[in-house]
């Protein structure tokens, strides 16, 4: 159990980046960027903390940013690299606040201009995107459909679902996760997001270890290929490890096992070898785009 006086210090970073939500940090003036009053009263005792809740309020902090920008827009990416650099600028935020050796708000103002770095450097597609948007952006955000939904436009028959099962791009409440675990399924649902149940695993999609023949069943709906799509029309997209991702997809089904998403990908499907994959596509009545369905072979 965390102490009372943490929860107060996690309680305020919720709020200060609630404070800020939905402000465009790639503007050329970040002086809409600041912290709430409530965060300056809080910062004038952060000296109190130990160093372990004060590394525990580092990762927090750092992990609910990520969580944002995710939040904000669905595209971004931060690998591990990244994560712990923007993990370095919130531990020199906390130094800087406890060390006092600066007005509050220039170690705001500098903190901000950290971050606006940190998002061009790792995403620079952003820059392009919002350096002259509004003061305000929209969220470019993921939507969770229901399972039945996800059934009828991958085509999923849970009468012959072979397993395990494995949702890719499960989203935070992961719908179909549950609904199958509460079939019986044997099921696991991989994000970004952070999870407390053992069905649900953590982590980027690019990075995990699907493993070989390890897989019944794998499903992504408007997920894992949406973004291989969008980084392969992008001019400084990832495609070259999406491709890779997507071809350890395969081999990580069994022999008989199928890989049902949309949308298709028909820019990578074409390279598909024909006496180890089956590729069937169809047609989905109110979008422009196809489900695909592949079936391991051999």
């Amino acid at each position: 159990m965390r102490p009372v006086q943490i929860d107060k210090f996690v309680k305020r970073i919720d709020k200060q980046i609630e404070f800020n939500k939905n402000k465009n940090i790639l503007l050329d003036n970040l002086e809409i960027f600041q912290f709430a009053n409530e965060t300056v009263i809080a910062m004038s005792t952060i000296d109190k903390v130990n160093p372990d809740s004060r590394q525990f309020l580092i990762d927090y902090a750092t992990d609910k940013a990520i969580e944002e920008f995710y939040r904000v827009n669905q595209y971004y990416s931060f690998g591990n690299n990244e994560k712990s650099h923007l993990k370095k600028i919130y531990s020199d935020l906390f130094e800087n606040i406890q060390s006092k050796t600066d007005s509050v708000e220039n170690i705001s103002k500098k903190h901000y201009e950290k971050l606006k770095e940190w998002l061009k450097e790792s995403n620079s597609f952003a820059e392009k995107i919002y350096k002259n948007a509004d003061r305000k952006i929209d969220p470019v955000a993921c939507s969770e459909y229901s399972p039945k939904l996800q059934f009828n436009i991958l085509q999923i028959d849970t009468e012959n679902l072979m397993q395990p099962v494995l949702d890719i791009g499960c989203g935070s409440s992961g719908h179909l996760v549950n609904y199958l675990k509460n079939k019986g399924f044997e099921v696991y649902g991989i994000d970004r997001y952070k999870f407390n149940s053992s069905n649900f695993i953590t982590a980027d999609w690019l990075e995990y270890d699907y493993g070989k023949e390890k897989w019944g069943t794998i499903i992504s709906n408007l997920g894992f290929s949406n973004h291989f799509i969008h980084h392969n029309l992008r001019e400084n997209g990832d495609y070259i490890a999406y491709g890779k991702t997507y071809m350890n997809i395969l081999h990580s089904l069994k022999i008989g096992g199928h890989f049902h998403y949309a949308p298709d990908l028909p820019f990578i499907e074409k390279y598909l070898d024909n006496e180890q994959f089956d590729l069937r596509k169809h047609e989905i009545n109110e979008y422009e785009f196809k489900a695909a369905i592949i079936k391991k072979r051999k």
